[in-house]
This record gives C-alpha cells, structure tokens and sequence, in this order.
C-alpha cells in the first residue's frame, strides 16, 4: 500500500511532467504555439514588439520567427555547420519556419521542417513559397523524439530557442545522431536551465538541463563549439517585458487563448529567471 507520501509525490510529478503526446511533445506547449501561430495574421502589436526586443529588428522581416537569433548568431551557425550548396538541413521544432529558410537561402542548402504545430507548418509552407523556397524545402510534423525522417538523412540539423522543451533531452539527442549522416554536424541554440529555479514548476521542471555539453558528448558527438550567446539577457527581458505590458492590447488583436500563452511564459520567465545562460552548441557525428 502506497503512503500519502507516495500519493503526493506522485502527484507532485504528473503536475510537473504535465500531459506527454505520444510522439514526445507537452501538450501545453503545443497548444500555446498553435494558438499563437493561428493568431499572428491578426497580431500586429505582438509582431512588432518581438521583431523590435527579441532581436533588435535585424531578422529578415520574410524569415521573422518567435526566437531570439539575431542574424549574427545564425552567421554564426551557418559557418560552423559548414553548410553549403547541395546538403541537407533539419531545422527541428522549426515553428513558422524562419531561421532555417533563411539557413538554406544562405547555403544553398535544402530544407527539412519539422514541427508538432499544425498551424506553424501551415504558415513555414507559405512562407517557402512567398521566398522562391519551395521547390528546395518540406515540412512535415515530428518532435524532437520523433522526427519521422529516415537514418542518415540529412547532412547536417539545428534548432533553435526550443530544446530547453523537450521532455526528455537524451533521447532527443539520440534522435539528432540518427539522422545525421556520418561526418553530419548539429546545432542548437537553446536555453540552460537551473533545477533549483524551475522544481515543481511544469514543462520546465520535468528534464531541467543546466549544461548541455556532457549529454552530446554521451549522446556519442564530438562537440567543437559551446559557447555563451551575446546580448541574450537583455533581449529576453525587453520581450518578455514587452509582452508583459501589453496584454490588454494583445489580448484584443490575438485572441485571449493566444495571449494567454504569451503572457503565461513571459511572467514566468521574468519572475524566477529559470535561465542562467543561452548558449550555442555544435558538435559533430563522427565517421
């Protein structure tokens, strides 16, 4: 018989993990970026607060995306990666598509998307086209865990300003390494995470990562880059400021169930700073 101990304990840790899908994704992560993606047509206000704070507005405005890479950072990825014409690119949990349209404009590379969101695949496809994109880029639905994309795929993956979700980050890296071809490089930007800061708190909480070097170097890569992003501080608190401060206004351009899901992560975020660093990653699948 369990004790009342146990029972909580139990409970303590559902509410952290919250609802899992099948294919490896919280639920209310998911939620909350399709609604925001099916509202963005009709969010002016959100737009240009994000464009102006997350990366001071020098983000292509045809690759905008709901990150925090400035265009020196995807520089940046894009030379480390050593992507060039002819290769191929996973851009996981790629959303509405931005960062790796612009990736594949700039290498010549082809384009893979994957991404749970319904709704942020239907506006990544719209935008390949709107770009001269299409015929070198897809997009299909897949996690982190699950990206539906055969062995040895792609020449080279990358995300951006999402792993810091994925519920189980291991197995997540072991889905990048099966993917990559031998020789393939990977790239993540993404935000380190203090247990202490985020226990008993949901998405967050349940796989909480402080440095992300020893589990791609058990995850069999060789990293070659980990590197502290520059600016990311006080671009994280501008736009989470920003949306703070205009939820009223959001919540009559986007809808309440849009808004919401902003304001939610903005708050948590300036409230109890889960983040000690944002830090970009590289590392190679050896041969």
């Amino acid at each position: 018989m369990s004790s009342p101990d146990d029972h909580q304990s139990t409970e303590t840790a559902a509410s952290v993990v919250g609802d899992v899908t099948g294919t490896g994704v919280f639920q209310v992560v998911l939620d909350g970026y399709d609604a925001i993606y099916d509202a963005l047509p009709r969010g002016e206000t959100f737009s240009r607060l994000w464009r102006t704070n997350a990366y001071g507005g020098d983000f292509p405005e045809e690759f905008a995306h709901l990150g925090f890479l400035t265009v020196a950072e995807a520089q940046r990825m894009r030379e480390l990666l050593r992507l060039g014409p002819g290769d191929a690119l996973a851009d996981l949990a790629c959303g509405a598509g931005g960062p790796g349209l612009w990736m594949a404009r700039q290498s010549g590379a082809s384009l893979i998307g994957a991404d749970p969101s319904a709704a942020g695949l239907s506006a990544a496809r719209t935008r390949a086209r709107a770009a001269g994109l299409a015929g070198r880029s897809r997009f299909c639905q897949g996690t982190f865990e699950h990206t539906n994309l055969p062995d040895g795929a792609v020449d080279a993956a990358m995300s951006v300003d999402a792993f810091q979700y994925a519920p189980d980050k291991r197995a997540a890296l072991a889905e990048f390494f099966r993917i990559l071809r031998p020789g393939g490089r990977v790239s993540i930007i993404a935000f380190e995470v203090d247990p202490a800061k985020v226990a008993g708190v949901p998405v967050l909480g349940a796989d909480p990562i402080p440095d992300y070097l020893p589990l791609l170097e058990a995850a069999g890569f060789d990293v070659e880059a980990y590197e502290e992003t520059p600016g990311w501080r006080e671009r994280v608190n501008a736009a989470f400021g920003a949306i703070a401060d205009a939820s009223d206004t959001l919540t009559a351009e986007m809808g309440e169930r849009a808004a919401a899901g902003a304001f939610a992560e903005a708050m948590l975020t300036v409230q109890i700073h889960p983040y000690p660093r944002r830090v970009l990653a590289v590392a190679r699948r050896p041969d």
